[in-house]
C-alpha cells in the first residue's frame, strides 16, 4: 500500500558538489559523473520516484503519485 505522506516529496538528492545541497532529504555524494548517474538510476528504481535534474550536478528523486 502506497503511503500518501511521500507522495511529491523529495525522497533523495544526488550530487557531485556536496557544498552545493543541504537538508531534510538524504544526501549521496557522486566523485565521478559515472557514479553520479548510477546512484541516481539505482534510487530512482529502489524508491519508485522520478529523476528530476536541477542542474548538472544535481538530481533529485520525487515520488508525484
Amino acid at each position: 500500500m502506497e503511503n500518501k505522506a511521500d507522495t511529491g516529496k523529495i525522497l533523495a538528492v544526488i550530487t557531485t558538489k556536496r557544498d552545493c545541497v543541504a537538508g531534510g532529504a538524504p544526501i549521496f555524494v557522486a566523485d565521478t559523473k559515472e557514479e553520479f548517474v548510477r546512484k541516481t538510476f539505482v534510487l530512482e528504481k529502489i524508491l519508485d520516484g522520478m529523476a528530476h535534474e536541477i542542474d548538472p550536478d544535481i538530481m533529485i528523486i520525487v515520488r508525484h503519485s
